[in-house]
């Protein structure tokens, strides 16, 4: 039976035998908690700690976190890279093997980002040995995210398949939960001195002890049915082939189209949490301690906002969700830094928080979305390129170029502006898509096969 024969609940409907769906869920979930704890553990110490201890002082405050953003980019530009190599691995050998890797080394990088000396300590060779470790984290991670919802959304119903890869990416919010959460008690606890010295280093000691929770959890699932059927097939038939280099030949517009759909949101979230704390702390001193428990509140509505996001992606389509997203995260900075000018604390955390539910319209339907672009046969490659490639030029200088400004003009207003063509680029990128609501991955691979002429050849 070829992959488009099998019946449509056989492969997508039905979990792996031997576990059920939310087994899987749960080991996609804790992986990217433990991935997501460890990127955005840098992004904020990149905000708080990185830009004092591993650059010199040049009397301004801005001058260390614009160097620190710097360093923070490169995790950005591995990020496709590293989608590249392990999208190919995951469509060849498959997406669990590909997710213990990367956990792995995600987890070893950050363990070693914790030992480094500062520059007061080795001079430059500092914020070298920070950016080489950080190359090496955004390598692991830009094969992880795809690996992740993919495992999920191959195993989901198809009626169901937005709520269900929701929860990898509600796994985000968790883990940068966790990062703000280690940063909190730190910076709450300790001097600035003493956190300045080691206490930071604690939050990035500790991932090597959720990096086995984590591994060992994902040693315990399986390869979707699909993904099995996909992969013989490619062994049977040499005219079919897999991975980064058939899909930008064969499918350039879905490419495209996930770029399109990551851009606007990728800017979105760091402008939200990382931008944001740049802005409180060096236009209003606000103190840092408060800073974390405003995000810390905002990422536990986040998470709880996702899934029920995806429930709405199931429920009203795709193209709806996402362009209500994109058009509403044009106008959040509009209101969200007059809301930060006030200095109220409530306040405060209520514009954090709106950001990020506004956020999760974009982001909870993304898995689906893109999963929905692409055959079995490439499409870790390819959510791997559209999601990876596009954080190059979004979310890695987001909070660089809101800075710079910031710097040069003491205004937010660029910023909104910049987020406003984002969100336009996107909305365009959402409405070229055709809406896919409830298709079956089945029926995905059926056109891939028809368009390729290999209906008859598959089901020898």
């Amino acid at each position: 039976m070829s992959v488009g024969e099998r019946p449509a609940n056989q492969a997508a409907g039905t979990p792996t035998k031997g576990g059920g769906l939310k087994k899987i869920v749960a080991a996609s979930m804790v992986g990217t908690v433990v991935e997501w704890y460890e990127f955005f553990l840098y992004a904020t110490a990149a905000t708080l700690v990185f830009g004092k201890y591993f650059f010199p002082s040049t009397g301004n405050e801005l001058d260390g976190i614009i160097q620190a953003f710097i360093t923070y980019a490169v995790g950005f530009v591995a990020r496709p890279l590293g989608g590249i190599v392990f999208g190919q691995i995951g469509d060849k050998l498959g997406r669990k093997p590909t997710l213990q890797l990367t956990i792995v080394i995600i987890g070893v990088s950050t363990f070693l980002m914790g030992c480094l000396p500062g520059f007061a300590d080795i001079g430059y060779l500092a914020p070298a040995l920070l950016v080489f470790l950080r190359f090496i984290q955004g390598f692991a991670l830009g094969g992880e995210w795809g690996g992740a919802v993919l495992l999920v959304a191959e195993h989901s119903p198809n009626k169901t398949r937005a709520f269900w890869s929701s929860w990898p990416q509600a796994a985000v919010p968790v883990g940068n939960l966790l990062a703000t959460l280690v940063l909190y008690i730190m910076s709450s606890t300790l001097s600035s001195e003493a956190f300045l010295g080691w206490g930071w280093r604690v939050a990035f000691w500790l991932s090597a002890v959720i990096v086995f929770v984590g591994y060992y959890i994902r040693r315990h699932v399986s390869e979707a049915p699909i993904f099995l059927e996909a992969k013989e097939l490619v062994e049977k038939e040499q005219a079919v082939s897999y991975g980064v280099g058939e899909v930008i030949r064969k499918y350039p517009k879905g490419i495209l189209q996930a770029m399109g759909l990551r851009f606007a949101e990728n800017i979105m979230y760091y402008l939200v949490v990382s931008f944001a704390i740049v802005y409180l702390k060096s236009v209003h001193k606000y103190d840092t301690s408060s800073l974390l428990l405003a995000l810390l509140i905002a990422h536990v509505i986040h998470f709880l906002v996702i899934p029920q996001v995806g429930r709405l992606v199931d429920r009203w389509g795709r193209k709806p969700v996402y362009l209500v997203g994109a058009i509403t995260g044009a106008a959040w900075p509009f209101f969200a830094f007059p809301m930060f000018d006030t200095r109220n604390a409530v306040i405060i955390v209520l514009a954090v928080t709106i950001g990020l539910c506004l956020h999760a319209f974009m982001y909870a339907g993304q898995p689906a979305i893109m999963a929905e672009l692409f055959p079995t046969r490439m499409r870790y490659a390819g959510v791997s390129l559209g999601s990876q490639v596009t954080s190059i030029f979004a979310g890695s200088l987001a909070p660089l170029l809101a800075t710079q400004w910031l710097k040069d003009t003491g205004s937010w207003l660029p910023t909104a502006i910049y987020l406003v063509v984002a969100c336009a680029i996107t909305a365009f990128a959402v409405l070229s898509l055709r809406e896919t609501k409830g298709i079956a991955l089945q029926d995905v691979d059926k056109a891939d096969a028809a368009r390729e002429g290999l209906l008859n050849a598959s089901a020898r």
